[in-house]
């Protein structure tokens, strides 16, 4: 049984800085998946953030995170990073990331990024931006 862990969140002030982590239990489960970031604000619906392939190669941002968050992964580590910086008071929310139902070829043009197509969702991680 995969899981995914996820680590990093915390109380940040507005235009700061944090590094989240997803790191899964078991690399044969995750290695040929792609992994989103997605994220529910108090009395809001989840919403996806970002995503990327297996390769690392193809990502998807969110329009609201564009220019600000970066997605990346680190195979050998079975982890995936979501890096954000210029955070926004609007940023706040649970943050949680999940692997695709489906085992991915390599030669993906473009990757989804719809939280139906993901499972085993990680407990999330809190982020708090406030001053």
């Amino acid at each position: 049984q995969l899981q995914l862990v996820e680590s990093g969140g915390g109380l940040v002030q507005p235009g700061g800085s944090l590094r989240l982590s997803c790191t899964a239990s078991s690399g044969s489960f995750f290695r040929d998946y792609g992994v989103g970031w997605f994220r529910q604000a108090p009395g809001k619906e989840r919403e996806e953030v970002a995503c990327i392939t297996r390769s690392g190669g193809i990502t998807y941002y969110a329009d609201s995170v564009k220019g600000r968050f970066t997605v990346s992964r680190d195979r050998a580590k079975n982890t995936v990073y979501l890096q954000m910086n210029g955070l926004k008071p609007e940023d706040t929310a649970v943050y949680y990331c999940a692997r695709t139902i489906n085992r991915q070829i390599l030669t993906l043009t473009s990757t989804t990024c719809a939280s139906a197509d993901y499972t085993y969702w990680g407990r999330g991680t809190q982020v708090t931006v406030s001053s």
